[in-house]
């Protein structure tokens, strides 16, 4: 191919994905306005591919089909090429991601979508080897240059099947909320209960920690023995499990196993982030020491790998590595081989390979061994007659030896790209990493993340930037980056009670009702009024790896309505959740968030009041508990927040309980409270 005819322009893009195949001989374009006036004055179809940087089958198909020249010839001579970083432009990747679904009832990453000029899609996949790609992409020509009728025909049947996915019915009966009701969507789903391993059955297996976080939840509030063992038994298995880095802490994206041993080895800044917050609670509840070890060692990571001098957090760390060949292989930077464990552990190799099952049971492939714990502390020190305190040093010195070897190989690659909203997850596990212990280095760490968010991610009205690289800020944010700031900043009110975090939180919710509210149905559009419509305007409903969008909001209008009084708030965010109670009914295991907002609904919910010159102490003993049905408010003097109204007396510190604005008399014991608010 000569070089006038290349013309990737990758190369200004700031997007680690969009740059890694900024020297690819295919003819990239980045999704923009001037790249679609382009396909619609050439008559040319579109060739959408979607991927991440820390993709594995992005890479592995990179390699094989972008890196060709034949391959790239008949894509550049056919069509325009457009490449996305999901991350970046998730509305892209929501609209086509929908359409393969219905296409080929799958979905994943690669993403590769063919569609007329205008945008409508007419076929996709995901992963396609060289010679599948090469003969799809050269039929497909063909038929356009041939039938673009038949395909412009189906291209408006499938718009329309998608505009139907998008259509909402309201409920008009006013059925309250049951506990009957969800008892019989947690008696469906306990049946896909992996009970052996944790999660759910099947592989691969993904954490999902809104999952996790409801069913934890639930079992506590109602009491429910036999899900309450279940979901200890996950936290444990997956944090046993070859998911979390037992050397550099830190999780992985999903295991490729049933049992969480081997992971896929990228590490997602959402998943860390979320899995801190769970973590903590799950401590809260059980003060399991290996909890406390399981946040304090995914934060290290978070801080040495992922933080930014400025405070921002970057994305994530690739799957692929150099291994000693110099080679990029999926899991090289994590994976060990028993001889190199012996000769640097030595007398200790014994001790180490029963903990972390150098064995059968640890072995992966090609004699790696990805380290995996199937015993607690207390066997393996019983096992070899040690103390507890003797094994810890011991692990201490294993995991610091191992680290500096690790050292020495080549660091997986790094999306070094902010995301408003993958931030602001992180911001609000550094806060419920706080609130669960104590440590006053995790609410600086907070801090100085909800500074470079209101430095950089917020415009003057209080609209936000979704992306933020070398330092610019762009991207019209999206529903998600709102409604996970609004939550860090609620949760940062409660874990200080410095108004000014409730006040920008309820700053974004009015954003949110101007700019992407549907007002038919109360439910909110993932993109904002002010951007430019894609084939379809959707909303965001199922709760997956990361909660919907729509059911964080939902939480955050009742939870602000609580301690702000405002009616409408809460009402809002009841007839969201009844919105989607049919579904819910269909697939509770994609629902989880909604079903924790229904438990708001259908048990006790507390709003705790705390005034005085001690609210601070007593504030930190309440949330040292595991209480997540209740929101807190405190004030040192006269508060004007409706919560707090009429509750300051003069020389005195006092904790009222309530619950649906009715407040019993306040208590000055903090005992006394707890065990008020254990009465579930």
């Amino acid at each position: 191919m000569s070089a006038a005819k290349f013309t990737n322009s990758l190369i200004n893009e700031t997007s680690p994905y969009l740059l890694q195949h900024a020297h690819n001989p295919v003819n990239w374009k980045a999704w923009n306005s001037q790249t679609l006036k382009k396909a619609r004055e050439e008559d040319k179809l579109l060739l959408i591919s979607v991927g991440y940087s820390a993709c594995h089958w992005c890479h592995v198909m990179e390699h094989e089909s972008f890196e060709d020249e034949n391959v790239a010839e008949i894509m550049n001579e056919h069509f325009i090429n457009i490449k996305v970083d999901r991350e970046e432009r998730p509305d892209i990747d929501q609209v086509y991601m929908n359409a393969v679904q219905v296409m080929t009832g799958a979905g994943g990453w690669p993403m590769n979508i063919v569609a007329l000029p205008d945008g409508r899609p007419v076929w996709g996949g995901t992963y396609f080897r060289k010679e599948q790609w090469k003969d799809a992409l050269k039929k497909l020509s063909g038929l356009y240059q041939t039938k673009p009728g038949d395909m412009k025909e189906y291209a408006s049947r499938l718009e329309e099947g998608l505009q139907q996915l998008q259509l909402i019915d309201t409920p008009e009966d006013e059925t309250p909320f049951t506990t009957d009701f969800l008892h019989e969507i947690l008696e469906k789903w306990k049946k896909g209960l992996d009970r052996k391993n944790g999660g759910s059955q099947g592989a691969p297996k993904f954490m999902l920690p809104v999952n996790q976080g409801f069913l934890l939840r639930y079992a506590v509030q109602k009491r429910d023995k036999e899900l309450l063992e279940h979901s200890l038994r996950s936290l444990n298995k997956i944090s046993y499990g070859g998911v979390f880095d037992h050397i550099g802490g830190g999780f992985s994206r999903y295991s490729v196993d049933e049992r969480w041993h081997v992971p896929h080895f990228e590490k997602m800044l959402y998943d860390n982030a979320q899995l801190v917050s769970l973590y903590s609670k799950a401590f809260a509840f059980t003060k399991d020491s290996w909890y406390k070890e399981v946040v304090f060692k995914t934060l290290d990571f978070v801080n040495e790998e992922l933080s930014d001098a400025s405070g921002a957090f970057y994305s994530a760390l690739d799957a692929d590595s150099e291994d000693e060949t110099g080679n990029k292989t999926e899991g090289a930077y994590y994976v060990w081989k028993k001889d190199n464990l012996q000769d640097l552990l030595h007398e200790d190799f014994s001790i180490f390979e029963a903990y972390y099952n150098i064995n059968s049971f640890g072995k992966w492939e090609e004699n790696n061994y990805v380290l995996i714990r199937s015993k607690s502390d207390d066997t393996i020190a019983e096992e070899f007659n040690l103390s507890l305190s003797d094994l810890q040093s011991k692990k201490k010195h294993w995991i610091k030896k191992l680290k500096n070897e690790r050292e020495n190989r080549t660091k997986p690659g790094l999306d070094d790209k902010s995301l408003t909203s993958w931030n602001a997850l992180m911001l609000n596990g550094y806060v419920d990493a706080y609130k669960a212990f104590g440590a006053p280095e995790f609410l600086e760490k907070a801090f100085k993340n909800a500074a470079f968010l209101q430095k950089h991610q917020f415009k003057k009205d209080f609209r936000l930037w979704h992306n933020y690289k070398n330092g610019k800020s762009s991207i019209n944010a999206y529903l998600e980056d709102y409604v996970f700031c609004t939550e860090a900043f609620m949760n940062l009110y409660e874990a200080t009670f410095e108004e000014k975090w409730l006040e920008i939180a309820e700053k974004l919710i009015l954003v949110c009702l101007e700019d992407f509210q549907d007002k038919k149905t109360g439910l909110f559009y993932f993109t904002s009024s002010k951007d430019k419509a894609l084939i379809t305007r959707n909303y965001e409903l199922n709760d997956n790896v990361m909660p919907a969008s729509n059911s964080v909001m939902a939480k955050n209008l009742f939870k602000i309505s609580k301690i702000t009084g405002n009616q409408k708030y809460y009402d809002l965010a009841a007839k969201m959740l009844k919105t989607l109670t049919p579904q819910i009914k269909t697939y509770p295991q994609s629902y989880a968030n909604w079903l924790d907002l229904m438990l708001n609904y259908t048990e006790t919910f507390y709003e705790v009041a705390i005034t005085g010159k001690k609210i601070i102490s007593i504030r930190k003993e309440l949330q040292q508990q595991f209480f997540p049905h209740t929101v807190f408010a405190g004030s040192t003097n006269v508060s004007e927040i409706s919560l707090l109204k009429n509750r300051f007396k003069e020389g005195k510190d006092l904790i009222y309980i309530c619950s649906d604005g009715k407040c019993d008399l306040p208590l000055n014991s903090v005992e006394d409270s707890v065990e008020k608010i254990k009465q579930f």
